[in-house]
């Protein structure tokens, strides 16, 4: 929700509540006998219902807006945000209460000198009204901060679904490179001559990959596990354009167990790679690797390239910013992604919090 717009609830609220004590201290303006010390009685009137009705509700309403609704109510610990609430509410009604009786100190007010069971007793009744009032203010507060998140996680899923119908468009396009398609296709025929078994375990492989693409990516979440079998069979296409069997590795460190994670999150930059590592002959020229933590997952591609030789941007690439910006999308403020270029080796690393 636009700023303007939370500004504008927050005013409303606070006008409205303001023209109820106005309207109260013009009730006691009508009743007050006429007399010397009207004013000052009036003036020391509005302080008290200032203090008695607009200070603690204050305190209670964004300290429920700010501190009870997204550190407990948001995170469904509803008992917790009660008590949480109501001791806000009783503790700013305290603080009230000694403002009124240390600093207006009109007749009308309770001598809490006198003492006894009496004045204990009114003691408790005011304190107690105040937090009452209180406890109404901080229940709007959790109302308008609810609705205000409602109306935000509303308009990020359309922003969400609108970017990634961009994206799955973009991976159409991107993710099955024409060059990769037609290079694997004409490997395969040649191994048929070669070896069918070995040319018919590439096309099940390449035929697995097009599969998880058409159908695998149309869900917001996928296990890890598939995500990870299919980085490894778009790992093993690229291998046959290549024979050096040191070229490419894949690590993983970890159980995937039933995590999940959104489709095709690391693919981008391991096709990345392959596609800025010009050299086939080099040792380890790409190293990817996985690690599977209880409350993370982290994700790293190093990548060997030559400074000297300028890389033509392709047209069908998913470039850096796109997926940045899916990654913000999906998982804002629960990811890291760090992309460095260092002694002609290019690194991503990638952390994404699931836990």
């Amino acid at each position: 929700m636009k700023r303007s717009n939370i500004v504008l609830f927050h005013i409303g609220f606070w006008a409205c509540y303001l023209l109820l004590i106005a309207i109260m201290l013009a009730v006691f303006y009508r009743s007050s006998s006429h007399s010397v010390d009207q004013t000052a009685r009036i003036i020391n009137a509005f302080f008290a219902l200032f203090l008695f009705a607009f200070f603690p509700s204050f305190i209670t309403f964004y300290g429920c807006y700010f501190l009870v609704f997204p550190k407990y109510l948001q995170q469904k610990k509803n008992l917790l945000s009660i008590i949480s609430g109501i001791l806000i509410a009783i503790g700013a009604s305290v603080i009230a209460y000694i403002l009124i009786r240390y600093f207006i100190e009109t007749g009308r007010m309770i001598d809490m000198d006198k003492g006894g069971k009496n004045g204990r007793s009114t003691v408790f009744t005011v304190i107690g009204a105040m937090s009452f009032i209180s406890t109404i203010s901080g229940t709007v507060a959790l109302v308008l901060k609810g609705f205000i998140t409602w109306v935000d996680e509303i308009k990020l899923k359309e922003e969400l679904k609108r970017k990634n119908q961009e994206t799955e468009m973009a991976l159409i396009k991107a993710q099955l490179d024409p060059h990769f398609l037609f290079n694997t296709l004409n490997n395969i025929d040649v191994l048929i001559l070669e070896n069918a078994t070995i040319a018919s375990n590439y096309l099940n492989k390449l035929s697995d990959i097009l599969r998880f693409m058409l159908y695998e990516t149309k869900t917001e979440t996928i296990l890890l596990e598939k995500e990870i079998e299919y980085i490894e069979k778009y790992i093993e296409l690229q291998k046959i354009r290549t024979s050096n069997v040191n070229y490419v590795s894949f690590q993983i460190t970890g159980i995937p167990g039933d995590k999940t994670i959104a489709p095709m999150v690391f693919i981008q930059f391991i096709e990345n790679a392959f596609k800025h590592t010009t050299n086939k002959k080099i040792e380890h020229a790409i190293n990817v690797q996985l690690f599977i933590e209880k409350k993370s997952i982290r994700f790293v591609c190093k990548n060997k390239f030559d400074s000297n030789r300028k890389l033509k941007q392709e047209s069908n690439g998913l470039g850096n910013d796109l997926i940045q910006k899916r990654l913000n999308l999906i998982y804002p403020d629960k990811h890291e992604l760090e992309l460095s270029k260092h002694c002609n080796l290019y690194t991503v690393n990638l952390i994404i919090q699931n836990g």
